[in-house]
């Protein structure tokens, strides 16, 4: 005689996965949470509710909201085994569910209502905590509502951003202690918005430049949990190293479509404006750098460049190695704000 499990064991071949297969239900405390950070074919994240000695599931492939203003998708899934509350480890690929798991958070959880079709819960856990509401909408889809109102402080990400344009210097600005220096990168200038495992791409004018660069998407599952928006420049690079404008006017143009040859780009990011529900553009520059380096933004495609400080010489001689036409001076005190940068050409 079956049970709740059959599902779950069906789409699992013991031999191949690490995932528990128990063969039967075993009872646990009745109020355990976990939710899974499931790097599968698509980035998403697992809530596991405890119930009758299962786990029951829902994909949601943006995480849980923060933001009592926005629902996201969560798609029922098969009931899991209480085992898997402590499962994490690679799913090898071909397999369901191939890919990498770890566990993002768990605890215990209370019960307000449970029916077919509305689920409201109060999560208590490290980092997901607050009361939650699932509602049934067709078929497996579900959606998932943050019933609280958000945490102190804590402030939506901004829907658009205008970034800072540097101003025109004819010489270094006195005071180098004062100062930092970066390269000017001859490139399209993008605002990143990293949410929920995905990445929007946004022209100065706020204009989408996503779907030109396709390779740059992964920059959002590198990075996950952390939700925050970054300011960069888009840079394609040909063989010999050299910018090449001309490669990534043609990608932008092209909308992304797959041209034989086409050259890679890069995103060099030099400022963090938003993280984790806090702007971070009152802060001086310095201290936005602080926590941008500690998001570590390294990768094929992607980049933190570094910056100079205690003497614009240097910047203006590395530029002229490179080839660069001019160096910024940002002010190491100074918020994100109009009038904090210098454009130097060299």
């Amino acid at each position: 005689m079956g049970d709740r499990l059959d599902a779950y064991r069906g789409k699992r071949d013991a031999r191949r996965t690490p995932e528990p297969i128990p063969e039967r239900i075993r009872l646990g405390t009745g109020d355990a949470f976990v939710v899974h950070q499931h790097h599968a074919r698509r980035l998403h994240w697992d809530l596991r509710l405890e119930r009758d000695g299962v786990l029951v599931c829902w994909a949601v492939p943006r995480g849980l909201p923060r933001d009592p203003r926005r629902n996201h998708l969560a798609v029922h899934t098969e009931d899991h085994p209480m085992e898997y509350a402590g499962f994490s480890g690679e799913i090898p690929r071909g397999e369901y569910g191939g890919g990498t798991m770890t566990i993002f958070d768990r605890g215990r959880y209370e019960v307000e209502k449970w029916s077919d079709d509305e689920v409201i819960v109060v999560l208590r856990g490290d980092r997901v905590s607050g009361r939650y509401a699932l509602f049934h909408t067709r078929d497996r889809d579900w959606m998932i509502h943050r019933m609280d109102p958000p945490e102190p402080g804590w402030t939506p990400m901004p829907e658009q951003v205008l970034p800072v344009r540097p101003i025109p210097a004819a010489r270094l600005p006195a005071g180098d202690g004062d100062w930092a220096y970066e390269m000017e990168w001859d490139g399209a200038r993008a605002i990143a918005c990293v949410d929920g495992g995905r990445v929007r791409l946004l022209d100065v004018d706020g204009h989408e430049l996503t779907g030109a660069f396709g390779e740059l998407r992964g920059l959002a599952e590198a990075l996950a949990p952390i939700e925050c928006v970054l300011d960069g420049v888009v840079v394609a690079f040909d063989r010999e190293g050299h910018v090449s404008r001309a490669a990534l006017r043609s990608r932008i143009e092209g909308g992304g479509r797959r041209r034989a040859g086409r050259i890679p780009v890069q995103l060099l990011v030099f400022d963090l404006l938003w993280l984790e529900g806090r702007s971070t553009e009152e802060l001086g520059y310095a201290d936005r750098r602080s926590l941008l380096a500690d998001l570590d933004v390294s990768g094929e495609s992607w980049q933190t460049p570094p910056y100079f400080s205690g003497g614009g010489g240097y910047a203006i001689d590395a530029a002229r190695a490179h080839g660069l036409p001019a160096v910024i001076a940002k002010r190491l005190d100074a918020p994100y704000r109009p009038g904090s940068w210098l454009r130097v050409s060299v």
